[in-house]
């Protein structure tokens, strides 16, 4: 199992512009090829205008297939095209969880709660 963390920096005062445009168009797509997220915040202290995602897959290569599928909708360059000139900087990271945590988290992620 591994889990995705995409830390997205938007431009300053873009982040309300940035979420109602994901939750309308990125969101809906990102359900569809992704599943559901483990975790979704905006940070409150320290840098601003920070935003960060988190996606559990089984394995690396589920990632791959899934975001490829995501690639490949034509909807995806569409919302990207809006979304992309509001954030100025991401970095993604692909972590593991070690052993004792990773039943914890397969049983979070199949009662549907992180």
């Amino acid at each position: 199992m591994i889990v995705e963390e995409r830390m997205y920096t938007l431009h300053v005062g873009k982040v309300p512009e940035f979420m109602e445009t994901y939750e309308r168009e990125g969101l809906p797509l990102l359900r569809r090829h992704l599943g559901d997220m483990f975790g979704f915040f905006i940070n409150e202290i320290g840098p601003q205008n920070l935003i960060v995602h988190l996606w559990a897959f089984e394995s690396f290569e589920e990632r791959e297939k899934r975001r490829a599928a995501l690639a490949a909708d034509p909807g995806w360059p569409a919302y990207r095209a809006k979304n992309q000139p509001r954030i100025m900087s991401q970095e993604t990271r692909v972590m593991r969880p070690p052993a004792f945590f990773e039943p914890i988290l397969k049983a979070m992620l199949k009662a549907g709660k992180p």
